[in-house]
């Protein structure tokens, strides 16, 4: 049995790129004082959401200020890191990337996001990410206190075959840095985190910004952690917050063992392949 202790930290960010850093830089320092293990940021903490400010904000990992940041809390504070994202600039292109840190300050993993928001909801939203960012193309699983870990980004919660991919290589914890929108929100926010807890007996956690009425581009908010059940454990609501709480594998396990459908899946019939696996 093993036992990890999660801080979920949804924080409310502004234009100012230095402030924002600082502000999670804080919530890191609260999760280590509340004994948590890995603290998860939100997607984009660093910078404002949409095309209009990625170019702008974006940076080298791992030598950018933020990367050099977040090092630097993981090293002294010991404690574990999955950051959100932050916009990466790698020569001309441009990424959503998630980045890792143990408790070395070292950068363990980098997943950048594999599916681009691009939808066009009648008379709701319009957005593009591929107009300028560019796509990943690899899973990422890292493994902290004998939790395997599969990485995702925001939209990639939607297409269950990534997360049946990091179900099939061993994970029991998906984490998704996330912010759906006031339309997707309400609409599928739970519904997804659910459907892939369910789906592949495994913990999911799931990490917006707060709720900000004023800026261009409104996060549901709304972090959750959802149990291999499916049930809801934790909701933050819309406010800036963090919760620090424990999960065990035990749970996963007792899932896995009552209900072995890993075990009867019919992969004579069909099956879910990683491409990269055969390279």
């Amino acid at each position: 049995m093993s036992t990890l202790r999660l801080a979920l930290a949804q924080l409310l960010i502004g234009s100012n790129k230095q402030a924002n850093i600082e502000k999670a830089i804080s919530f890191i320092e609260r999760a280590k004082k509340q004994f948590a293990d890995v603290v998860i940021l939100p997607e984009c903490f660093n910078s404002p959401y949409g095309p209009q400010y990625f170019n702008k904000y974006a940076e080298n990992i791992p030598t950018g200020e933020t990367s050099l940041a977040l090092s630097k809390a993981a090293k002294d504070l010991k404690i574990n890191i999955i950051a959100g994202t932050i916009l990466e600039r790698d020569n001309d292109a441009l990424y959503n990337t998630c980045t890792v840190w143990n408790t070395e300050g070292h950068l363990i993993a980098k997943h950048r996001k594999v599916h681009l928001f691009d939808i066009d909801i009648k008379d709701k939203i319009r957005f593009f990410e591929s107009e300028v960012l560019s796509a990943g193309n690899s899973l990422t699983i890292i493994d902290i206190n004998n939790f395997k870990i599969g990485i995702g980004v925001c939209y990639d919660i939607r297409f269950e075959e990534m997360a049946r991919l990091y179900r099939n290589k061993g994970c029991n914890l998906l984490v998704y840095p996330a912010a759906f929108n006031m339309t997707t929100g309400p609409l599928h926010w739970q519904l997804l985190q659910r459907s892939r807890a369910n789906d592949n007996q495994c913990y999911v956690a799931c990490v917006s910004p707060a709720r900000d009425t004023t800026a261009s581009y409104v996060a549901w908010g709304h972090s959750q952690l959802t149990n291999p059940w499916g049930e809801v454990v934790h909701d933050l609501d819309v406010h800036e917050n963090m919760i620090v709480t424990e999960i065990n594998s035990s749970i996963v396990e007792e899932v896995r063992s009552q209900i072995p459908t890993i075990n009867q899946r019919r992969t004579d019939v069909y099956d879910t392949i990683y491409k990269h696996d055969s390279k």
